[in-house]
């Protein structure tokens, strides 16, 4: 028998100190550049009921079949037969190179990573991730159940279910961004989506009433904007009392009213009407919220106060009643007055303005004429000579000029 030592004795001691090879590392890019019958697929992300599209493609073919898997290993497509009845999967496209397929109405067991395999030596495969957004519902508010008093806090709450990731909630008064307090995250038994909610605290006022309070969920399966839901605060206020004159020139010897107006929530049902340092005169006559006044006298002259009550609180208003002559004419009608004043002057300026023109005008151009007279005429002994000097001294004589103006 021929024996031989044992196979560790071989080894040189040296290798025995040196560390284990790492494996073998291999990058898919460079498997892809140079291997042209490497398949090549994406990652898609598609939100819940809508449609994903799969697609495989090789640079080259040497006529191998292409083949879709789904996450379960099931075939779906071999080349262009399909291998799983489910009407949702379709051929979108099949070329020698290339191997698509559309998924319709995906849910969110869908899923997972796809396979897309070429039956080559060896075959080669490469996967894609298909993530499946969950769409949240449309934001419920609660808190506006009741009205709130000016200056109390209300606080409302925001929420929105089945969203995957969970989705973000803002809040809005009016146009303006508010702060809203920490979202709550809660998952949902049995299913990979979650219910979020958020709530918001604020202290309200008078102007706050009929205000648009909204709650709008930021998801990245939706655009801005898709699910919003608002609600109108109700704020309940004291009365903010006005007093309004039936005319701007109550007169002496006329009928006059004054009407209480108190703008709150709710309108004031009680009004209560005095005169500041006495009694109402006994012709003024209230009613509710107006006071008559039958028949105007100035000694109804002074400060009317009324004051409303809506239940909330309440407040009041004054009036200074000033009563005029019963010629006095109002502050509208003097002001026709003076307009036409105004234009009667401005057109008596204007003809001024004319005839002065039309003066200097008149002075600037003059006329003239020419008389002639003979001298001479005056000395002649008779008729005939006479007239023969005047025609032979006419163009002697001196013309003499008259000018008028």
């Amino acid at each position: 028998f021929i024996t031989h030592p044992p196979l560790h004795t071989l080894i040189h001691p040296s290798f025995s100190r040196c560390p284990p090879l790492p494996p073998p590392s291999f990058h898919s890019l460079d498997i892809q550049v140079n291997d042209p019958l490497q398949p090549v697929t994406s990652d898609e992300t598609v939100p819940a009921g809508g449609t994903v599209i799969l697609t495989c493609r090789v640079a080259e073919s040497d006529n191998s079949s292409l083949q879709w898997s789904n996450t379960a290993q099931q075939t779906l497509y071999f080349g262009e037969k399909r291998a799983l009845r489910d009407n949702r999967i379709q051929l979108h496209r099949s070329t020698p190179t290339e191997l698509s397929i559309t998924i319709s109405d995906v849910q969110l067991s869908d899923e997972g990573e796809y396979t897309c395999s070429i039956f080559t030596m060896p075959v080669r495969t490469a996967r894609a991730t298909v993530t499946v957004l969950g769409v949240p519902g449309k934001p419920q508010i609660s808190g506006f159940e009741h009205a709130v008093k000016e200056g109390e806090k209300v606080t409302l709450t925001c929420t929105s279910t089945g969203s995957k990731p969970p989705a973000k909630l803002r809040w809005y008064k009016g146009d303006q961004l508010l702060e809203g307090g920490p979202e709550v995250v809660e998952p949902v038994e049995d299913n990979p989506t979650y219910n979020v909610s958020s709530e918001l605290t604020l202290e309200v006022s008078a102007s706050d009433d009929n205000t648009l309070i909204a709650c709008a969920v930021n998801h990245p399966s939706l655009a801005p904007g898709d699910k919003r839901s608002e609600h109108a605060l109700r704020v309940l206020y004291s009365p903010n009392v006005q007093i309004q004159p039936e005319s701007d020139l109550p007169r002496e010897g006329e009928k006059f009213s004054l009407r209480c107006s108190g703008n709150g929530n709710p309108e004031p049902t009680n009004y209560v009407w005095d005169k500041k340092d006495g009694e109402l005169p006994l012709l003024a006559k209230p009613d509710g919220a107006v006071l008559n006044f039958l028949t105007l006298n100035k000694s109804d002259n002074g400060v009317y106060v009324c004051h409303a009550d809506n239940g909330i609180g309440n407040s009041q208003g004054e009036y200074t009643l000033l009563v005029q002559d019963p010629t006095a004419m109002s502050t509208t009608s003097g002001m026709d007055h003076a307009v036409i004043g105004g234009v009667v002057a401005v057109i008596v300026f204007i003809l001024l303005c004319l005839l002065i023109v039309l003066g200097r005008y008149l002075i600037r151009h003059k006329g003239t004429y020419l008389t002639h007279e003979a001298k001479g005429s005056d000395d002649a002994p008779d008729a005939d000579t006479a007239i023969i000097n005047a025609e032979g001294g006419h163009s002697g004589a001196e013309d003499k000029k008259e000018y008028f103006i």
